[in-house]
């Protein structure tokens, strides 16, 4: 069958699940397939009943809480009233984005499966969990899991005789129409029609609707940026202070920053792109996006008309690692032999661990590719810009301040680690939005909004709360310890403060979990008292070893339990929702 629909849904908190459901989307049209590709809620969910496919992608947030562009999707689905037989004819299939340092690893999209399931939904294959922490990243699953979706669509709506799917190796047209607006500020279009400012704000439009988000921003001051380590000490880490008037906020509450790329590297893209063939890509350039297909519509930030420089400034991200279609989508424009079959390498599941030690080990940049393939850069047309370039995520930054406290009134605070470190290449890696939020100065105004945090801090006063926040998690806990002392409730028989820090001398650190050791008989004290621990910190080996750390030592070592009990105990209190984590890569 030839023209088959299929519907595309994705619930995603960063961007990763959007970016794999285009994917897909890109995928269904090469077999003939249509339809759209939308947030869920985006979607009319009340046409869910009439859909005959429809493959959702969904990543998990929080303490196993579904993305915020899912949940009126979610609330609609949990509805009792809902028949049992109400999706008997949708035939879907499910793949999930999570982390497996969470313990509720991919909880949203095992609901979903579930959900889906009770409502007389028919599985396409298999529930699909990719796991970030894999060496390859989601892609070790999100790979053969799309190979194994179109091979089943395949035998299901087999093409008629003579019809083939489109050519793997070929370029499918872009998802949007960039329409040139101006070639020059000096042009008398641009400037009777588009002034610089509407330019500025224009993929920050604030209309004030219902409190603040992505597309609708409130901008905030930066009031000071200061250093709280040594000047000498290898880690850079920033407490800045943001005046904000006009947000509420509560502790466990988090930050959405949108960065921006480095003038340099913003500099250093068109010098690249300069020699090239194409003579609009210039930083002045003009254009209007609009959609290229229906069934791929254009993001609010790209909406009004702006300039080339404001793309690569505010919305590419130039310092990501390649996935697999920027090398595909490159191999097309290379006039050079050795270049393309490289490139096509790279986008092959075949050339994937050649691509890993390319790129993803390395951390090498799109940037740094386009300067390692100059026979296909200075061929990049304008319109697959959008194709090439991903757009820049927002970063979760947990508050570390208390709008209870009278000096912190009218300001929000935050802590970040300025990532910067070294890998086989020359240049050091250096982490887009730390470095950009290191280099603001006081009185520069930029966009943010606030985003319920993970944290669910006990609503009693009465129960212990064991904080444990090495580095910059501590963040929360200094919101949560402020918010406590200034309502007269930091009793210090009720918070208890397990803080991994550097001495005077910078070298020495105590890692909590010999903390955990030392003070194992007090835990297992407010253990039993129903106390509540919270976790925050980088997700690398911090959780394991503060989680063996309770089993071994506070559950087995004072508890007397079995280590088979003790592994029990502590999934009981993450069940309860008395263990809480929120960690970071």
């Amino acid at each position: 069958m030839v023209n088959q629909k299929i519907t595309i849904l994705y619930g995603s908190q960063t961007g990763t699940a959007q970016e794999v459901a285009e994917r897909i989307w890109r995928e269904a049209r090469r077999f003939h397939f249509h339809g759209p590709v939308r947030a869920m809620d985006d979607y009319a969910v009340s046409q869910l009943i009439y859909e005959v496919m429809v493959i959702f992608v969904c990543s998990t947030t929080g303490q196993g809480e579904e993305p915020d562009n899912m949940k009126q999707f979610w609330r609609f689905l949990l509805r009792k009233n809902l028949p049992g037989d109400s999706l008997q004819g949708v035939r879907f299939a499910v793949l999930g984005l999570g982390d497996s340092s969470y313990a509720k690893f991919n909880y949203a999209a095992k609901k979903l499966y579930r959900r889906l399931l009770q409502l007389g939904g028919k599985p396409l294959l298999h529930l699909g969990l990719a796991d970030d922490q894999h060496d390859l990243g989601a892609d070790a699953v999100v790979d053969p899991w799309i190979f194994d979706l179109w091979s089943k669509l395949s035998d299901l709506y087999p093409l008629p005789e003579g019809v083939i799917p489109f050519d793997k190796g070929g370029l499918s047209p872009p998802r949007y129409r960039l329409w040139l607006v101006s070639v020059s500020q000096n042009d008398e279009t641009y400037n009777q029609n588009y002034s610089k400012n509407e330019l500025m704000e224009a993929e920050m439009v604030n209309n004030r609707r219902e409190g603040f988000s992505r597309n609708n921003p409130c901008y905030v001051s930066v009031v000071k940026n200061t250093r709280t380590t040594a000047p000498l000490h290898f880690q850079d880490v920033r407490l800045i202070q943001l005046s904000t008037p006009e947000v509420q906020y509560s502790p466990g509450d988090v930050l959405m920053v949108c960065p921006h790329n480095a003038p340099e590297k913003v500099d250093q893209l068109f010098s690249l792109l300069s020699v090239g063939s194409d003579r609009r890509l210039c930083p002045d350039t003009v254009i209007q996006v609009t959609e290229g297909d229906n069934d791929a519509p254009v993001p609010l930030a790209l909406k009004h008309p702006l300039t080339l420089r404001r793309c690569a400034e505010q919305y590419w991200d130039l310092n990501a690692v390649p996935r697999r279609y920027f090398f595909h989508v490159l191999s097309n424009f290379t006039t050079c032999d050795l270049e393309k079959e490289k490139l096509m390498e790279f986008s092959t599941p075949e050339g994937q661990e050649e691509l890993y030690n390319y790129a993803n080990r390395p951390r090498r940049t799109v940037l740094e590719v386009l300067q390692d393939f100059p026979q296909a850069t200075v061929n990049i047309p304008l319109e697959y810009m959008f194709e090439l370039f991903q757009p820049i995520r927002p970063r979760a930054f947990s508050i570390a301040s208390s709008p209870k406290v009278t000096a912190h009134k009218g300001e929000i605070h935050i802590l970040v680690a300025v990532v910067k470190y070294y890998t086989k290449l020359v240049a050091p890696r250096l982490g887009l939005c730390s470095n950009w939020l290191a280099s603001l100065t006081p009185g520069l105004n930029i966009p943010v909004w606030i985003r319920r945090g993970s944290f669910r801090f006990p609503v009693s006063e009465d129960n212990p709360v064991i904080m444990i926040g090495p580095g910059t998690g501590v963040a929360p806990f200094r919101s949560y310890i402020h918010q406590r002392v200034a309502m007269g409730h930091a009793s210090d028989k009720l918070l208890y403060l397990f803080f991994g820090c550097r001495n005077k001398n910078v070298f020495a650190f105590f890692v909590v979990k010999h903390l955990i050791k030392e003070h194992a008989v007090c835990l297992w004290d407010l253990l039993s008292s129903k106390a509540s621990i919270f976790l925050a910190g980088n997700s690398r080996n911090m959780p394991a070893g503060v989680k063996e750390a309770f089993v071994k030592d506070v559950a087995c070592g004072i508890g007397q339990l079995s280590h088979n009990d003790a592994e029990q105990f502590l999934q009981n209190l993450e069940n309860t929702g008395y263990f809480q984590s929120e960690t970071w890569a």
